[in-house]
């Protein structure tokens, strides 16, 4: 393996001379080189950072019995005229935890181990805390401090690589820290873990909705002339904070217009009044369509997904808000304690009350609606529950296939599938639109990958593509190139690549949708074909048809143990 370009690189076999330190050392490490992480097991440590030009600095490793791991004098290095300065250490053996004192820093609990880059969009940046529906008691009952997780954070950077991430520190995988590991990453490394007895590490370097382009060094990108051009756009800072400004004024106008223009939100009664008289509203199915007498009818689900008959004028969408009411009947016991909310997902936001009391609301269509209803809000009888839903682009819709129901403190559940009372608030136009500059070429490379770049890793667990299925014809070669050049970055022409196949998606009806998802894997396939040491990891199977983020994360994640133990079964 290769040093990070522009470190001053000096790989020291031993120097046992013990040197005097200054009291004033002022040495510095990079985020991910901290207390608590783990380090590539059969590998040289490495270990760099920054110092006062000239500077000395002394490395001493010791073990849990506090024993000297190599020599007691220890290693030393010199910082250069930059201040930058790399150093590699032998091995270390499997487990700990391990010491490292660098001049007057202590890193505590290190452990050595399998690392893993796990990294893509939202589908491997989705948190352990949004698949407890169908992981809540495994979940609950795991905690393990073999298996950690560094979280990359989230930052931008368009002019030039960094060489560290904001900070950040590595979590165990104990019940304080797991709801925030990713979901694919924690199944990964705990079935690694279970299966070997290894450490496993996993750096949780991902951002939801980018395209593989955000990840590839401009460098890389440079036969990409299209990629190029778009980042040339976007790269002044002035430019940039000018379109924020423009945006933000237009979201509020937009949103000033939506609530001056919202009959609900006016008048002697609000809409979400649980006494208000909703007789004249429109009945409808929330799944299905407008309905006229209260009836459930309509088996065509796929209506739901495109847009509800009360989210559409005939021909356009309808934006804006759309009120709905429901009442349900509970008796004293039922109503007695608090209880969760459950309200699917929905396109695009909402703000729900219960009995006029404001319990939640959700700002994007993706997360689910998970409500908790404080004690005392309920009562018995009449119970009255209001969702203001807002529609800002396309046709909006309750997603059908999911859970729509009142859980009860006593163990009850109340469906509320069917008849909602329905009214349009304030229909608008179109929502503004707005720039991501995280989808932008090359700035999450910058910012997300390349502080990485000196630290030895077992491989990489790749899970993207839904944002490039529109532009599928040019993928793999895209794919292909960041494969190389994350290669070349760690300084590893062989680390190992896993690339998760995209799941299934779309509704069956919508045959245009699903052929060019289906197309998508096709190419994923052909570049873990093409390219050595690359491996597709199978997921199709796994997919919900309602969502594009499915939840079975445990079994994909034994699928990328599977690839992993075999992998080095063959070594």
């Amino acid at each position: 393996m290769k040093h990070l370009k522009g470190y001053l690189s000096i790989t020291i076999a031993a120097t046992m001379a013990a040197t005097a330190m200054p009291a004033e050392a002022k040495v510095k490490l990079p985020q991910v080189l901290s207390s608590g992480m783990i380090v590539q097991r059969e590998v040289p440590v490495r270990l760099w950072g920054t110092a006062d030009p000239g500077e000395q600095i002394l490395i001493k490793v010791t073990d849990a019995k506090k024993k000297h791991v190599g020599s007691r004098k220890g290693v030393t290095t010199v910082a250069g005229d930059d201040g930058k300065w790399s150093v590699e250490l032998p091995a270390l053996k499997v487990g700990g935890s391990y010491t490292f004192t660098i001049n007057d820093l202590t890193l505590d609990d290190v452990l050595s181990g399998d690392l893993f880059l796990c990294s893509g969009q939202s589908n491997m940046e989705l948190p352990v805390a949004r698949v407890t529906d169908m992981f809540a008691d495994e979940i609950a009952s795991y905690s393990s401090n073999e298996v950690r997780q560094y979280y990359v954070p989230r930052e931008v950077e368009f002019h030039a690589p960094l060489d560290d991430t904001k900070p950040a520190a590595w979590k165990p995988a104990t019940q304080d820290n797991v709801m925030r590991f990713s979901a694919l990453g924690y199944f990964f490394a705990k079935d690694l873990n279970e299966r070997t007895g290894v450490p496993v590490g996993i750096i949780s370097s991902n951002w939801g909705g980018t395209p593989v382009e955000a990840w590839i060094s401009e460098e890389s990108l440079e036969k990409f002339p299209r990629a190029i051009n778009e980042k040339r756009i976007y790269e002044d800072d002035a430019y940039r904070e000018n379109i924020k400004k423009l945006e933000a004024q237009n979201y509020a106008r937009w949103n000033a217009a939506l609530y001056a223009g919202d009959p609900g939100l006016h008048g002697e009664k609000m809409w979400y009044a649980p006494d208000l008289d909703d007789s004249g509203w429109s009945v409808v199915d929330i799944l299905s369509g407008t309905v006229t007498d209260g009836t459930i009818t309509g088996d065509d689900i796929h209506n739901a997904w495109t847009g509800n008959r009360w989210g559409r004028d005939g021909l356009n969408s309808i934006n804006g808000s759309h009120w709905f009411r429901k009442n349900v009947t509970l008796t004293a016991a039922q109503a007695e304690k608090p209880a969760v909310l459950r309200l699917g997902c929905i396109i695009d936001a909402d703000s729900v009350y219960v009995n006029g009391t404001f319990v939640g609301t959700t700002s994007y269509q993706y997360p689910p609606r998970i409500y908790n209803v404080p004690a005392g809000v309920l009562k018995e009888g009449e119970n009255n529950i209001t969702v203001r839903l807002f529609s800002q682009n396309g046709s909006g819709s309750f997603v059908p296939e999911k859970p729509y129901k009142l859980l009860l403190g006593n163990g009850e559940e109340v469906s509320l599938e069917g008849a909602w009372r329905y009214h349009l608030g304030a229909p608008m136009v179109h929502g503004p639109g707005m720039e991501f500059w995280a989808y932008k070429p090359t700035v999450l490379y910058n910012s997300m990958i390349h502080p990485l770049a000196n630290l030895p890793i077992a491989g990489v667990v790749w899970y993207q593509g839904e944002s490039n299925v529109g532009r599928r014809n040019e993928y793999g070669a895209l794919l292909t190139t960041m494969i190389a050049d994350w290669r070349k970055t760690f300084g590893d022409e062989s680390m190992p690549f896993y690339i998760v196949e995209l799941a299934d998606y779309l509704h069956p009806s919508d045959k245009g949708g699903r052929a060019a998802w289906a197309e998508m894997r096709k190419v994923q396939a052909q570049v873990a074909d093409s390219v050595p040491g690359a491996e597709l990891i199978h997921n199709s199977d796994l997919g919900e048809w309602n969502d594009i983020h499915p939840l079975d994360k445990k079994t994909l994640g034994g699928r990328v143990a599977d690839a992993v133990t075999a992998r080095g079964n063959k070594k």
